[in-house]
């Protein structure tokens, strides 16, 4: 794109890009190819979203000892699922 278009197109916020939605799609993928090239930056991300993920689920192991077995959500225990009141009455 000339520096005059891109310009123009600027101006507008993108709209004269953005109406034709393949076209957008099209340039979203041709840009996540060429990061996804980038395979030390894809690691980087990786192990950021591990070191994430390990946080949180430590912080939820955490809260649950700290709650006690009050924390242990029903129906997920090892014996299996609670049964239903199913009496008559």
């Amino acid at each position: 794109m000339d520096p005059e278009t891109r310009h123009q197109v600027a101006r507008k916020g993108g709209l004269a890009v953005s109406r034709n939605k393949q076209h957008m799609a099209e340039i979203g993928r041709k840009g996540g190819q060429a990061v996804s090239k980038n395979r030390e930056h894809m690691a980087q991300i990786g192990r950021k979203g591990g070191e994430a993920s390990r946080r949180s689920r430590a912080a939820e192991s955490t809260a649950a000892a700290a709650m006690g077995p009050a924390a242990e959500k029903p129906g997920l225990t090892k014996k299996g699922p609670e049964p239903e009141s199913g009496g008559s009455g």
